[in-house]
């Protein structure tokens, strides 16, 4: 990990925010004209041992005072990808780890996840609907638990994304690859397109983050990604006494053409970007979030310099990858 993340290299009172380094910086970016003429993909998954990805970078931030014997709860989907990576470094922090499931569709990948979860974790109940969880959860905040919130996308955790997308900056002005005229990223719960976003502003590049929507519309919506986005910023100006540029909605767009009509569905054109990735790339992406994303970006990198964010990891898929 480099010595001073860009994040801090900007704006460095953040320093004083605290942080547990997880992750191995800079990802590296790497083209692969096999797919697309235009296409580069940022390699988030291999950003930290043993679970890389997008979470990574947030939970830096979110468990950046945790400490041994404290309590922590957080929610999502049977097979969630966040509640993987809430539960294997909160326990290696000492922590103890209550994550509250409900029912989606499954596939090979959420099938895996979902078993591992109760391994990593204290507690992983299952719910027949969110509220279910959110209620159970409610309950170990009472009690003191400390909250994570589904995805981590609130602004403390959008600071890892903000810090990921100026590292790409970074990147590009050291001529790993051109500046690409889109980012493509899986849209879920919005943070990692509201960080990048956000971080694109504040280096002042015209960068459109298109995100690829893989939940229902009403948690997959350009205001509540352009919301998180200008909370980050609010948040970065009581920290430093910064002014911080705020994103436009010309920086943000959502490709609505992914989604497979529910959460964990599988999709064919999902399908078929996977396996080119698998032959072209030896890369392996989950039906849920990375394929749909890279379905996604393929049309775009065929005209335009494209950048496929992974943001899977699929060591996540061994036996051994998630201990701890």
């Amino acid at each position: 990990m480099s010595a001073q993340l860009p994040l801090t290299e900007r704006f460095p009172a953040l320093a004083s925010i605290p942080r547990v380094a997880l992750g191995h910086f800079p990802t590296p970016v790497t083209r692969v004209p096999a797919l697309a003429p235009n296409l580069w993909i940022k390699r988030d998954d291999l950003c930290a041992d043993p679970i890389g990805g997008n979470k990574a970078r947030a939970l830096e931030f979110l468990l950046g005072d945790v400490r041994s014997g404290d309590s922590i709860v957080t929610v999502g989907s049977a097979g969630s990808t966040h509640a993987l990576a809430v539960a294997t470094y909160g326990a290696r922090l000492g922590a103890r780890v209550l994550v509250g499931r409900w029912r989606q569709e499954m596939n090979d990948t959420a099938t895996i996840v979902a078993r591992r979860i109760p391994e990593a974790a204290s507690a992983a109940p299952i719910f027949r609907t969110p509220v279910g969880a959110y209620a159970w959860a409610t309950v170990h905040r009472i009690r003191g638990a400390r909250w994570i919130a589904a995805g981590g996308s609130v602004p403390l955790g959008i600071l890892g994304h903000v810090n990921a997308g100026l590292e790409l900056v970074a990147q590009i002005d050291s001529g790993a690859m051109p500046e690409p005229a889109f980012v493509v990223v899986p849209l879920g719960t919005g943070g990692t397109a509201a960080g990048l976003a956000l971080a694109f502003a504040v280096a002042e590049r015209p960068i459109v983050v298109v995100g690829a929507r893989v939940v229902p519309r009403i948690v997959a919506r350009l205001s509540r990604v352009r919301s998180l986005a200008d909370a980050t910023a609010k948040l970065i100006e009581r920290a430093t006494g910064a002014r911080v540029s705020r994103v436009k909605p010309s920086m943000i767009a959502i490709d609505q053409q992914v989604f497979g009509g529910a959460y964990g569905r599988a999709t064919p054109a999902g399908d078929t970007a996977a396996r080119r990735a698998r032959a072209a790339a030896a890369i392996t992406l989950d039906a849920t979030y990375s394929a749909k994303a890279l379905a996604g970006a393929l049309p775009l990198a065929s005209d335009s310099p494209t950048l496929f964010w992974l943001t899977f990891d699929s060591r996540i898929l061994d036996d051994h990858a998630t201990a701890t």
